[in-house]
């Protein structure tokens, strides 16, 4: 099966050869400045797109502000406790509204004429407003509101007023993996204060991709391989795990641990202090869910890929990664890490370590990944070599750990997508909602 973007370059980016059991992409997608800008319009512009997390606004007047999809937003609890999500445009000469990235506030104001609106979004003050004829309305300038929904306290919003799919329809086969993160508490999640802004040099396409690849971790994580096994964890193996697609290009990994859990895997690398109430903890939840969820909650490590940019990895902590495109060779990434609110405060410090020691911005593990998609993307300069390859585990009918079963998901979304198809599931795409090639 042989894919052509309808562009003015007819020759195909992603082919996706069943028959042939090959799945190759033209490294045109991570460097062509023509197809970073079609990206936006097709993609970002009409997905639903992750925001943040309802744990950031937690209470009437609290807010955040950030570019979602290239665009400036602000999501904000109200008055009223409703949470909203506008577009940080003032509507009468377009300056922001809001220039912190977190607050608290009961209206935001245009610092260029004075313009005020209330945190639900309606215009409430205008100075010298005898300056306007009859037949202005305040009523007729509130802040722009986007279309916006939450699936266990995860805020998304579109920018297409005709997006067809509610956000669970959207987020398909990924709310399985979103329970399972979810149910780590019983009183609820919260995004840990202080984020990691930092980027790359590379199209944010590769860290989707490296994000749900396991196959890497022994080659390319050494030094963390070597400090997991010195402090008595076995890193993980080639086999073990699985991936899977889950649809409308959300992709996942699931295999089992590699070092400990916060929630709630002991080794020895978390102390043998902790170790009784870690255990407590896993014995609790097969209580509370049986032992064979129990064991995916606690003991399972898991990557999930959300289409088109969000990354959630769930191993020795939990990071939300926003992975945002900046033209067709740059990137940036927002991280955050996420916490049961009932975690004792001893074990929230060693979340807190073992986030940033492996997967903070200077820990072992990204600015290995970050040097390797600059790598690809200066790789890609010499255009000798046409095609990337992500084949792997294509002829298998259970997928393993180390297969790209993922990433192909998420290519073949974005294919759809740049094709103008608004990526409706198919009857050859229902295998891979339950994690297989389709056929």
């Amino acid at each position: 099966m042989t894919i052509e973007l309808q562009r003015p370059v007819g020759d195909p980016i992603v082919i996706d050869d069943l028959e042939r059991l090959s799945f190759r992409v033209d490294r045109r997608a991570y460097t062509d400045d023509d197809l970073a800008a079609q990206e936006m319009t097709r993609i970002f512009d009409r997905c639903w797109l992750y925001v943040g997390h309802d744990s950031e606004v937690p209470g009437p007047g609290s807010y955040v502000a950030r570019d979602v999809g290239g665009r400036p937003v602000v999501m904000a609890r109200g008055s009223d406790g409703v949470i909203r999500v506008f577009a940080n445009s003032c509507t009468h000469r377009g300056a922001l509204i809001c220039s912190q990235p977190a607050g608290q506030a009961r209206s935001f104001r245009c610092p260029y004429h004075d313009w005020t609106f209330s945190n639900q979004g309606d215009l409430v003050g205008v100075p010298i407003p005898d300056g306007y004829g009859p037949g202005f309305r305040k009523a007729d300038f509130g802040l722009a509101q986007h279309r916006s929904d939450s699936y266990r306290g995860f805020v998304f919003a579109t920018f297409d007023p005709e997006q067809p799919r509610t956000l669970t329809e959207y987020l398909a086969g990924a709310t399985e993996y979103l329970d399972l993160i979810d149910d780590q508490s019983e009183v609820g999640m919260e995004v840990i204060q202080g984020a990691q802004l930092h980027g790359a040099r590379a199209n944010w396409k590769l860290m989707m991709e490296n994000s749900v690849d396991i196959y890497h971790f022994r080659a390319l994580h050494k030094r963390y391989v070597s400090y997991m096994e010195s402090l008595g964890s076995v890193p993980p193996r080639r086999r073990g795990g699985f991936g899977r697609a889950l649809g409308l290009g959300h992709g996942a990994n699931e295999l089992p641990p590699a070092a400990a859990r916060p929630l709630a895997y002991w080794t020895p690398m978390f102390g043998a202090e902790v170790r009784p109430r870690i255990e407590a903890t896993a014995a609790r939840f097969v209580d509370r869910f049986g032992a064979e969820r129990a064991e995916r909650i606690t003991g399972t490590n898991r990557a999930l890929l959300i289409f088109p940019n969000l990354m959630i990895i769930d191993a020795i902590a939990i990071t939300i990664r926003k992975i945002d495109p900046v033209g067709a060779g740059q990137m940036a990434i927002t991280s955050v890490a996420l916490a049961p609110k009932d975690e004792d405060p001893d074990i929230r410090e060693l979340r807190k370590s073992h986030y940033l020691t492996f997967l903070g911005p200077a820990g072992f593990a990204t600015p290995d990944d970050i040097e390797i998609v600059e790598s690809c993307q200066r790789g890609y300069l010499n255009r000798t070599v046409r095609y990337s390859d992500l084949s792997r585990g294509m002829d298998k009918e259970v997928p393993e750990t180390t297969d790209e079963l993922p990433a192909r998901e998420f290519w073949r979304q974005w294919d759809r997508l740049m094709h103008g198809d608004d990526g409706h599931l198919e009857v050859a795409h229902r295998a891979e909602m339950q994690g297989a090639e389709p056929r």
